[in-house]
């Protein structure tokens, strides 16, 4: 599917990831690029030039790329993997991601705080709710899901925090649209890279429809 479920824009077609195998979009994948010296590195926005190799955007892929030298097979030569690249990788994204709330924050378009976030909520304005994976469930389990919207709660309050200027936020919300499609893409390119107990993908848990 494409972004807002559309039908698959012609200028953007489906990539191949070289460990699975299989074709996608390329919301769901992370472009990787190797510089002069063919040492790889990720592109997470897709706009470096050169050959790019592409790896579905979870932990356990690109874990798998680096142990069987999937790389070296995608980029047709021997090639270097630094030591940090996974958490390179997770960094970036997270980084992508506050960086969307943030310029949602600055149109006005990403609030923070419960009793902004519940106003929103019931006017039926927003598309995404926000909520920190360190709060208390009893304050988060006040807040619904937005109808027909999404739920992300793998975020720490630090770490959404970041994206609104402040120390801690527990609760945020999106509203509806371009802003908002862009930021439950970003949210689910990172989350294969947050574990929980067991190594079960957060986002599995924490990123769901109403």
């Amino acid at each position: 599917m494409t972004r807002g479920g559309r039908d698959k824009i012609r200028d953007e077609p489906d990539r191949r990831c070289i460990v699975t195998g299989e074709t996608g979009p390329k919301a769901g994948l992370i472009r990787f690029v190797t510089g002069p010296d063919d040492t790889v590195f990720p592109d997470l926005a897709a706009k470096l030039p050169g050959r790019g190799i592409y790896v579905t955007s979870t932990r356990e892929a690109l874990e798998k790329a680096i142990a069987k030298r999937m790389f070296s097979k995608g980029a047709k030569r021997q090639v270097r993997i630094p030591d940090d690249l996974i958490d390179l990788v997770e960094a970036g994204l997270l980084r992508r991601l506050q960086d969307a709330i943030a310029i949602g924050r600055k149109a006005g378009k990403s609030i923070a705080g419960y009793e902004k976030v519940k106003i929103m909520l019931d006017r039926g304005e927003a598309q995404v709710l926000l909520q920190a994976s360190d709060g208390s469930e009893r304050g988060k389990g006040r807040l619904s899901t937005p109808e027909g919207g999404k739920w992300i709660g793998f975020l720490t309050a630090d770490e959404l925090g970041q994206a609104f200027g402040r120390d801690r936020v527990i609760h945020a919300a999106v509203a509806a649209g371009t802003l908002a499609r862009r930021i439950v893409e970003e949210a689910a390119r990172l989350q294969g890279f947050r574990q929980v107990d067991g190594g079960t993908p957060a986002a599995e848990k924490d990123i769901g429809n109403a």
